[in-house]
């Protein structure tokens, strides 16, 4: 078990609501072990113009192997024409936390 074979996605959504939902599915669906949601404010341009909206982060920890699996099913759930999904590996961490995510995702 090497720390670089859990990490965790990045998006947002436009909603508590929606991040709830999509937050229960990637867990249900054991694509993620855990699903944290904040929220925060986001500058951005689309479409030529500058925007500022309220959305929700989700911080979603999973087995890096599960990224592709993961990415697709937000993409599939996700409201958004082009939603940012970005993934990153752990560098370190809890090899206790790391068997825990493990044990709550699929293979």
């Amino acid at each position: 078990m090497s720390a670089g074979d859990y990490g965790m996605l990045l998006t947002t959504m436009p909603n508590a609501d929606a991040a709830r939902s999509l937050a229960r599915s990637l867990v249900e669906e054991q694509l993620a072990a855990c699903v944290q949601l904040a929220g925060i404010e986001s500058f951005y341009s689309w479409e030529g113009k500058i925007n500022n909206e309220p959305e929700t982060l989700l911080l979603i920890k999973t087995r890096s192997a599960l990224f592709d699996a993961a990415i697709a099913r937000i993409k599939t759930l996700h409201p958004y024409s082009v939603p940012e999904i970005v993934a990153t590996p752990f560098a370190a961490g809890s090899k206790d936390y790391f068997a825990w995510i493990a044990q709550n995702t699929g293979t």
